[in-house]
């Protein structure tokens, strides 16, 4: 059973959430700041976080910081609606995916299972067993492992579906729809900005071609292509 941890430091909604979740199947516990939601995090028990924005003290966007700098678990961040700002920052700091506040329960819950499916198997519908290379770039989908130019390559959930689908499709460009679909588990929302916010930072991971271009280049209009060397 998956266990999922809710930081939230509103009591009786994080209450409510955890007996929806509970109904659904999993497992669930609630802390109620940032610092024990860190704590609790990095203990290695639970399968997913959902991490509100809004908290005192150690708020969201610093918790989810503190838990990047040791754990590549999925975190689903809540946010205020029409909150861009703390939307974007927290996709650049590795969160898998953010739900808007209020959200309804059944949402939560769609999003919780759409991460940890695709955090559980490859990207690609007939992905099969064994490693896929693309020039410098190593991964091994059943072990959710990446190496690049040699070296361990730390990925969050979704950056490694999204970089497992480009690779691939390595030399094809791959639209948008598509990588919402597969990489995040959802449909291409209207001025979503998740899927490039993830590629910025693949893209920042993997660092620039002896050109000086990226290995993920943006096709205006299209979507995205990963070069082969």
């Amino acid at each position: 059973m998956n266990r999922v941890l809710l930081v939230d430091d509103d009591v009786e909604l994080a209450s409510m959430l955890r007996e929806y979740i509970e109904s659904e199947g999993f497992a669930a516990d609630a802390v109620h700041d940032g610092e024990a939601g860190v704590a609790a995090a990095l203990s290695g028990r639970y399968a997913i976080v959902v991490l509100d924005v809004m908290m005192p003290g150690v708020n969201g966007i610093e918790a989810l910081r503190r838990i990047r700098a040791h754990s590549q678990v999925p975190v689903l961040m809540l946010t205020a609606r029409g909150d861009d700002v703390d939307r974007i920052v927290g996709l650049e700091l590795g969160a898998d995916d953010y739900v808007p506040k209020p959200c309804t329960p059944r949402e939560l819950v769609a999003r919780l299972r759409a991460i940890l499916r695709r955090s559980g198997e490859p990207a690609g519908a007939e992905a099969p067993a064994g490693p896929l290379s693309v020039g410098a770039l190593v991964m091994w989908p059943q072990m959710r492992r990446a190496q690049w130019q040699g070296q361990p390559l730390a990925l969050t959930s979704t950056e490694f579906n999204l970089l497992e689908l480009l690779a691939r499709n390595a030399g094809r460009v791959v639209g948008k729809p598509e990588l919402s679909e597969q990489g995040l588990g959802r449909p291409l929302a209207r001025f979503d900005r998740s899927i490039d916010v993830h590629l910025s930072s693949i893209r920042h991971k993997l660092g620039a071609r002896p050109d000086g271009r990226s290995w993920i280049e943006t096709v205006r209009g299209q979507g995205y292509l990963m070069v082969r060397e």
